[in-house]
Order: C-alpha cells, then structure tokens, then sequence
C-alpha cells in the first residue's frame, strides 16, 4: 500500500510542470529517432551526428519557459542541419513544439513584431535547407510543414488567448468580490452609526432625566433606568448581530434578516421615550416593500428622529407614503433660529442617509428653514430602478 505522503509527492510531480517539458522533450526526440531511423530516401543514415542534432532539435524544451524564442531558433537550426546533412525529410518535432511554445506564451502578445519575423526567417532556412540535400524543390514537405507549423501556432494563440480571458475574469470576479464585501461594510457601518446614535440618544435623555428625578420622584427614575437598560441591551444585540456578519461566512448560512418598517412602532417609542412627541401620518395602503428599500427606510427614519430629538425642540412629523411606484419618507422638525443659522454642511448621518438612497436609485434631499427642518426621501419599488 503506497504512503499519503509518496501519493502527495506523486501528485505534485504529476502536476510539475518541468515533468511535462521533459515528457514533451522525451516524445519530441523519440519520435525524430523513430522516423529519421525508418524515412527512405535518405542520403545518411541515422549515426551519431543525427542522434545528436535530433537532441539539439528536441532537448532545449526544457529551457522553453525561459526563453521560448530562443529555443525555437535552435531546435529549428538543428532541425534544419539534419535536413542539410541529407538525414532525410523527417517531420520537425522539436521546432513544431517549440513554435506552439513561442505561440502560448504570454509574452509573445507585446512580442509579435519581433517574432514573426523570427519565425518566418527561421521557417525559410528550414525550407532552404531542405532545398540543398534534394533535387527538386521540396513541394510537398514545404506545403506538409506550412501545415504543421500554422496548427501549431494556431492552436498556441488561441490557447494562450483563452487563458488571458480566463485570468480576466477570474480577476474581475475577484474585483467585484471585494466590492461587494466593501460595500457589505460601508453598509453595516452606516447602520452601526444609525443604531448606536439614536441609542446613545435616548440613553442620555433618560440619564439626565434620572439624576434629576432621582430625589422627588424614585418611580420616574426607575422607568428611566429600566428604559436606558432596555435600549442598551437591544442596541448590543443589534451591534452583535452587525459583528457577526462581518465575521460570518455568509456560505455557511444566511445572515439574519436586517430591521425594516415592521419595526416601526418599536422604534417610535423608543424616539417617545426619549421625550420626542411624534406625529405620524400614513398615506396610501401599506404593502411589502422590497427587503433593501424596507431596510433603508427603517435607517432613514431612525437617523431623522435621532436628529430631531437631538437639534429639534421635542417634536416631530412623520409622513410615509405608500404609491406603485416608491415609498416617500418626509420627517420634519422644528428649529430653533439659532440652529438655523448655523452651517448647512451635513453630518455623517445626512450622507448615510443619502448614500442609502442613492445605492436604491433613489433621492434624499432637506430642506431647512427658520423655523423647520425636512428630510425628503423618495425610494423606488422596482428593484430593476436605475438611477
């Protein structure tokens, strides 16, 4: 019984690729020996000299990774001296194995114009020599080799041009892996800076709501203790959920499903128990929305509420609009004059926002006034939308 570790070693030899140059060097030779020994006609026989320019003809394919032009122009020169000693008008194996070398090779893409001349001229003295050691011209063993050395050619380039398509698309393939797990995290860093805002945010309204009624009213503080734990232990789970999927691989099971507009009623509660007064207006008949757009509207809305509980004087609208064609989020809050006036550069939240929008083909604008702050957004139902 053969050892795994000699099978290891049998299949790495297998897969070696000077094993194949020397099997190709070995065929080559074997079969030069076999038809110059048995080629009529001949005005030598095969002697020393010939079992040696056979091995000029044949043995440099080992070097053919190296110099594959190189080795071409031998074998072909000592093809070509056999041919001129008059060993007969055997087949040129080496040369024809070196061309399909010379023809595979990537580098004989930049390299054309330098080869083909090379390959032509050498193809010539090939022809040439040939022409010395008969009478005649050599039609057919001319036609015969035009042949031979075109397939081989041939059947190199579109070897070789299969390859350079295949390493593109394995390099493609591998570009728009990576920017599909760069784009997995710039989602998942949007929604960890969605979800822990708007829990720091309630957590640190009810924390200032705590010490200040921690002397006259215990009860109040301990419905804002409970709902500062409530809030920290759901946005734990949510980050843990977030980790997860950056750690996961996402072959070995799906991820769980992100948080949508079912969650709606939880999330405006938590913004009320943050001391947000929310009035929310529903227009047109609720429907299932797709899961990136559902997703998208839950972040968009949490962020908004987040900001108003933390720019706004305790108070917002929101309007969600169901049509055939999008789903409209307009969530409005007011403002004191001073925050108005203040810069209109947007934060992370408002480019999360419209980053999200925008991967749907979608919009998210705001608007903002002296009195009022708005965040239109506007995504498309159709998941073939193309903005």
């Amino acid at each position: 019984m053969i050892a795994p570790t000699r099978i290891v070693h049998l299949r790495r030899l297998t897969h070696s690729a000077l094993l194949r140059d020397v099997l190709a060097a070995l065929v080559a030779y074997g079969l030069t020996l076999a038809v110059l020994h048995g080629m009529p006609g001949g005005k030598r026989h095969l002697d020393l000299l010939g079992g040696v320019l056979a091995g000029v003809a044949c043995f440099p394919l080992l070097t053919r990774r190296r110099w594959p032009l190189g080795v071409f122009v031998l074998t072909t020169a000592a093809s070509a001296a056999m041919n001129g000693l008059g060993y007969g008008l055997g087949p040129p194996f080496g040369p024809t194995f070196a061309l399909f070398f010379v023809a595979i090779d990537e580098r004989t893409r930049t390299r054309i114009r330098q080869t083909a001349p090379v390959v032509l001229l050498m193809f010539a003295i090939h022809v040439g020599s040939t022409r010395i050691s008969h009478s005649g011209f050599p039609t057919s063993p001319v036609l015969f080799g035009i042949l031979v050395w075109g397939a081989a050619w041939v059947v190199g380039d579109q070897l070789r041009h299969r390859r350079h398509r295949r390493a593109e698309l394995v390099e493609r393939a591998e570009r728009e892996r990576r920017l599909a797990v760069a784009e997995e995290r710039t989602r998942i860093a949007r929604d960890l800076h969605d979800s822990a805002a708007h829990a720091i945010n309630v957590i640190l309204v009810q924390a200032g709501a705590a010490r200040l009624l921690q002397q006259d009213q215990p009860a109040a503080t301990h419905e804002a203790l409970t709902t500062i734990e409530d809030v920290a232990r759901e946005t734990i789970g949510e980050i843990d959920q977030l980790v997860r999927t950056l750690r996961e691989n996402t072959d070995s099971g799906e991820p769980e499903p992100p948080t949508g507009l079912a969650a709606l009623n939880s999330l405006l509660e938590r913004s009320r128990t943050a001391g947000l007064t929310i009035r929310l207006e529903i227009k047109g008949s609720r429907r299932t929305l797709p899961a990136a757009v559902d997703q998208a509207a839950y972040r968009i809305l949490q962020e908004s509420l987040t900001n108003a509980a933390r720019h706004g004087n305790g108070t917002a609208h929101v309007e969600i609009g169901y049509t055939e064609q999008e789903l409209a989020l307009d969530i409005s809050n007011p403002v004191s004059p001073d925050t108005a006036s203040r810069s209109k550069k947007p934060g992370h939240g408002i480019l999360g926002m419209r980053e999200r929008a925008t991967l749907l083909a979608g919009t998210l604008d705001t608007t903002r006034d002296r009195t009022r702050f708005t965040v239109h957004a506007r995504l498309p139902l159709d998941p073939a939308a193309d903005g």
